[in-house]
């Protein structure tokens, strides 16, 4: 099968997972991994393959992007002690209790490291694609850990396969030089890249430009950041947060309203066709390993899928009442959430794409020029573990979700509210000096005022649509109005007193408005 009917089959699989996904409400990710499977067995698809530079090189830089500039600043301050503690300790752990358990079945010690490694971190992508159901703060909490802790997840990787392949000397001043390396090199690479993609975006008023700038700066960020041997996928996550914490005083309207749609819909293509590439795979680990080794794998990567969600559940009881007993300030009990909480991010702690990239990583043969020992297997077991993840955990989050028992969380509506107020009350009093800098008479001033009192009344933006006409330094006057409510709202982000998800929305509200009246239609929201 050629690249093009590969592409045509991809899409047609999206599609119709899709809208089978919508019509017996099940996760969409579930179907495709099933739809995947499905084309495994058609001649033409056994030769596919997913390449581990497909993922790492193509998916990974776009869709850690996006989750980045998406991501809550907020919620990462309040929980990064928590986020720092699951993005390298939980690692480790996890990946050395998947090596002594691979051990315990038979694999030797190189590459059970390698496997624990592959499979220690939670995935950015499938969190975002599997865990919508959850509250937004443990939202925060999941996608905040799986940006991070692929960092620690791939020098313990790299570590396990330079010992295995013969290359690597496995010493602590070695290993601390690596983490050093990684984690200072991703975080240099990807600050480097944001401020250069900020000067750009500065100098760039055409929109495809600006737009085509920030289409290239995840791959520029792990290009930069991999060519010094450096965390790349920890480079595009800082460059995400730092160019989307900017983006709202350096990106205009109608750049924003452009890529805004592109991410999105870029997002949905790229999750979807990894899910079904994935599915591929399955068949392929399955027919490559011998038939009496099959159940011997798949005992071992059902042992692993439940060894990781025991140590993460262990994990997260134990550093909870570690820092209950250790941090005794009212902020540190205001932060604390119910056990039933923990077992909900337990379950939703899927493994995905980076996963399964690092074990179709693994060289084929070591430097004696022998093969890689157990290479098949550790391919099988994590693909195999990634699918039950997906599969049986995504499954059961909705029940563990209501079992949990949130309480209703209205204080996305609430801060919204309270932005939109503050915004347009503030606009209002800023009134009278614009109006005199702009040279706009009374008469204009009144019909502007009697609008934005309106819209006030109606807490900040739920007005009917209406066609109203004026002149042109009443157009100047809304439009500079409107400025002032933005720079509010994204002074209420900066001061934590709303969410940078409900900043996006009411700055999405005013870019249309804003671009409503540039081209005429003189409708006010």
């Amino acid at each position: 099968m050629d690249a093009l009917e590969l592409v045509v089959v991809l899409g047609a699989a999206i599609v119709v997972g899709e809208m089978i996904g919508r019509r017996v409400r099940l996760p969409t990710p579930i179907l495709l991994l099933a739809l995947g499977a499905l084309l495994g067995f058609a001649p033409a698809l056994r030769a596919v393959h997913l390449p581990s530079d497909l993922v790492l090189l193509v998916f990974l830089p776009a869709l850690l992007y996006r989750e980045a500039i998406v991501s809550s600043m907020r919620e990462i301050r309040r929980s990064l002690r928590g986020v720092v503690l699951v993005s390298t300790l939980l690692v480790v752990l996890s990946a050395a209790a998947v090596a002594a358990l691979a051990h315990a079945f038979g694999m030797a010690w190189g590459p059970a490291w390698v496997l624990g490694a592959a499979l220690a971190p939670t995935d950015a992508t499938a969190v975002g694609a599997m865990a919508r159901l959850l509250p937004r703060r443990m939202m925060g909490v999941l996608r905040s850990e799986s940006l991070v802790n692929d960092g620690t997840a791939l020098v313990l990787y790299g570590v396990a396969v330079g010992v295995t392949v013969g290359e690597e000397t496995l010493t602590a001043g070695h290993l601390s030089w690596l983490v050093v390396l990684s984690y200072g090199g991703g975080i240099l690479a990807g600050l480097l890249v944001a401020l250069v993609g900020q000067q750009a975006r500065r100098r760039i008023s055409d929109v495809l430009l600006a737009n085509t700038v920030t289409l290239v700066t995840p791959f520029a960020a792990f290009l930069l950041a991999e060519t010094v041997e450096a965390s790349g996928v920890l480079a595009v996550v800082v460059a995400g947060l730092v160019l989307g914490r900017r983006a709202p005083r350096e990106i205009d309207a109608a750049t924003r309203r452009v890529a805004e749609p592109f991410w999105s819909l870029g997002a949905f293509v790229l999750n979807g066709a990894l899910f079904v590439l994935v599915g591929i795979e399955v068949q392929s680990v399955v027919r490559a390993l011998p038939s009496d080794a099959l159940a011997r794998a798949v005992g071992l990567a059902v042992a692993v899928w439940i060894t990781i969600l025991l140590v993460r559940a262990a994990f997260l009881y134990a550093s909870a009442y570690l820092i209950r007993a250790l941090d005794r300030r009212p902020s540190q009990l205001a932060r604390r959430v119910s056990n039933r909480s923990r077992i909900v991010s337990t379950a939703a702690g899927f493994r995905g794409a980076v996963s399964l990239a690092a074990a179709l990583g693994v060289p084929t043969t070591v430097s004696s020029g022998e093969a890689f020992p157990d290479r098949d297997l550790v391919v099988f077991v994590t693909a195999v573990v990634v699918v039950l993840t997906l599969v049986a955990q995504g499954l059961a989050l909705p029940a563990v979700v209501r079992w949990a028992r949130f309480a209703a969380d209205d204080s996305a509506e609430r801060e919204r509210e309270l932005a939109s107020r503050v915004a347009t009350r503030e606009a209002l009093d800023a009134l009278p000096a614009l109006a005199a800098e702009l040279g706009v008479d009374d008469d204009e001033v009144a019909l502007v005022r009697e609008r934005f009192e309106q819209n006030l009344r109606l807490r900040g933006g739920n007005a009917s649509p209406q066609e109203i006409s004026a002149r042109e330094r009443s157009v100047a006057l809304t439009l500079a109005l409107l400025g002032h409510k933005r720079a509010t709202i994204v002074r209420l982000r900066d001061e934590q007193e709303i969410d940078d998800a409900v900043m996006r929305e009411l700055q999405a509200r005013i870019d249309v408005e804003e671009l409503a009246l540039s081209e005429g239609d003189l409708t006010l929201d």
